[in-house]
Order: C-alpha cells, then sequence, then structure tokens
C-alpha cells in the first residue's frame, strides 16, 4: 500500500476507533490494530492523536455532505429537503459508526472547549460550518429551512443514539422521509 493508502485506511479505523470509544478513551494502539501496523508507523502518517480524530471527523462531517449533495441534486425545495433526509436515514441505519463519530466529536470538542482549548474544535466547526452552507443552498436558501432540517437531523442523532426503535410513538412528529425505517 502507498501512504496515502493507508492513511486513508488509518482514517477510516480511527472513524470505527473513536466512534466506539471517544476521543479520551480511544487508543492510537487500537487504531493501529485495526489497521495492521505498528503505532509507530501511524505517527509517520499523523502527527499525534488528535490529528487522527480531527481528520476521522472530516471525513464524517465530509461523508455526510457527499450524501446530502447527491441525494439533493438537481432537486429543489421540499423535494431536496425529502431526498436529504431520507439519505442521511439510510446513512445513519447503514454505517451507524458516522453516526456515533458525530456524537463523539461534539462531545470531544464541548470537553476541550471546556479545559480551554478552542483550537481542538476549529476544524469540526469549519466542517459543520460547511455542511450549513451547502444544506443551505440546496434549500434555496432560506435560514429557517436551513435551521430547521438540521435542528431535526441533531433531534434524529439523538433519538436514534438512544435507541429509539423505528415505529415508536417518538417519531411521529417527523416527516416521512425522516422517520426510520428499520
Amino acid at each position: 500500500m502507498s501512504a496515502e493508502e493507508r492513511r486513508e485506511s488509518v482514517i477510516v479505523a480511527a472513524i470505527t476507533e473513536f466512534a466506539r470509544g471517544g476521543y479520551n478513551a480511544t487508543s492510537t494502539e487500537a487504531i493501529a490494530k485495526r489497521v495492521g501496523v505498528s503505532q509507530p508507523y501511524l505517527f509517520r502518517l499523523f502527527p499525534n492523536k488528535e490529528a487522527m480524530f480531527l481528520a476521522a471527523s472530516d471525513r464524517c462531517l465530509a461523508d455526510t455532505r457527499k450524501v446530502f449533495a447527491q441525494a439533493g441534486d438537481g432537486l429543489q425545495g421540499e423535494e431536496a429537503l425529502h431526498a436529504m433526509a431520507a439519505a442521511y436515514q439510510r446513512l445513519i441505519v447503514e454505517d451507524p459508526d458516522k453516526l456515533l463519530m458525530q456524537m463523539q466529536m461534539y462531545a470531544a470538542v464541548a470537553a476541550a472547549e471546556a479545559a480551554g482549548d478552542h483550537e481542538f474544535g476549529a476544524a469540526a466547526r469549519a466542517g459543520w460550518l460547511q455542511m450549513w452552507d451547502e444544506v443551505h443552498l440546496a434549500l434555496g436558501a432560506d435560514p429557517g429551512e436551513t435551521t430547521q432540517f438540521l435542528a431535526y437531523g441533531m433531534l434524529i442523532n439523538t433519538l436514534t443514539s438512544l435507541g429509539f426503535p423505528a415505529g415508536h410513538r417518538i417519531w411521529s412528529g417527523f416527516y416521512p422521509s425522516a422517520r426510520p425505517t428499520a
């Protein structure tokens, strides 16, 4: 494998490990083991654990933006909204590590901010702002629609993380395209 291919495999492994263990509880040793490389090799690809976490966070957000962009491609308004909502539901059902990684990212940034580290979250905020901007344009540049769509998405994250099954009454207020199906 080339260094770039190995770096890619580290990012994928880091998403899984950080998603399941969080920033503080995940060791670089666990990431190295998942990839099948030595820990020192990881540090040739990334300068530190924080860089691995931020790369995993960035990829998670980039993958989510890509899902939204593909789902909404060529659509406008309500059509785009429902296509993007359904695509997001598929993403978090088919790849639950994406949802868990998002939740871990929010917790890690909040913890870093509380500890006075305001740089740690800068990259995550930039990625999230890029997602807001792209969704905003896809939904017709209406700030209210963008906010509502992303607010519903965050509620979906919370309810899914808490394990509310499809069909539970808590989902009844969501538009059908945003409700889980399985």
